[in-house]
């Protein structure tokens, strides 16, 4: 591994990565917030629509994120490269049922850490300086999905890296699980709830994070910190799920 091929990896990478978000959340501000409010779907959470130079701060601290985010995949990919990880390219090697069970194991790591992580983020004396920037979207957009404080995107980053060199995955279920983690941030940073009434409310999404449980947790700040599963919340009682109250004027969509 040299450092000119980490470089270049961290380059392409970032591209990637920036083009990914510009992408997706370019796509789901399109479709909710430049759209008469009659002809979306769902409940809309966020009394205004995103302000210009909100969006331009999310920018920002996305695009700068970016790289940040790409540093340590490159350097887990120069490492693949060179057998330095556990990411195999046989699925018989390790069996399908795996595949599943890899990905849940990723996932529920991932949300572990967050969980601990972002309540520790919101200690009085460490919020300014790891955490102030994304809750400068006190009413988020799509484009706030990734917009994290350098610091904050340095704790986040090596996350995903770090597990290929202790649990074996396939790139297929990396890919996957990195689609859905943006579709996921993005949706829920959305400013609206477009997923159905009986998945938010019901027995499965009693589990789940959604657009509206995550957007009580921009407005309250001291609630619903997971990221993909309530599990840790409703555990140590930091669960809080709000019930459909449109701002002043707004009716459900």
């Amino acid at each position: 591994m040299s450092l000119t091929s980490v470089l270049v990896t961290t380059l392409a990478l970032t591209v990637i990565i920036a083009l990914r978000y510009l992408a997706m959340a370019g796509a789901v501000y399109a479709l909710i917030w430049k759209r008469a409010p009659g002809k979306v779907g769902g409940h809309r959470l966020n009394p205004d629509a995103p302000r210009a130079a909100v969006i331009r701060h999310e920018l920002r601290l996305s695009l700068l994120s970016s790289w940040i985010y790409a540093l340590p995949a490159a350097l887990a990919y120069e490492a693949w490269k060179h057998g330095g990880t556990l990411v195999y390219l046989d699925v018989g090697q390790y069996g399908w049922p795996w595949l599943f069970a890899s990905a849940a194991i990723y996932l529920v790591v991932q949300d572990t850490y967050y969980y601990w992580l972002h309540r520790l983020m919101h200690v009085k004396s460490l919020f300014r300086y790891v955490h102030a920037g994304h809750h400068r979207s006190r009413q988020p957009s799509p484009f706030a999905s990734f917009s994290f404080d350098a610091l904050e995107a340095a704790l986040n980053a090596w996350v995903m890296p770090a597990l290929v060199f202790i649990v074996p995955i396939h790139p297929a279920v990396i890919l996957v699980l990195l689609t859905l983690m943006t579709v996921l941030a993005v949706l829920n940073h959305s400013g609206w709830e477009v997923l159905p009434d009986w998945l938010v409310r019901g027995p499965l999404g009693a589990w789940l994070i959604s657009a509206t449980h995550h957007s009580a947790h921009h407005t309250r700040y001291t609630c619903n910190y997971g990221l993909y599963f309530r599990a840790w919340d409703r555990l140590m009682g930091t669960d809080t799920m709000p019930d459909w109250k449109p701002a002043a004027g707004l009716s459900k969509a």
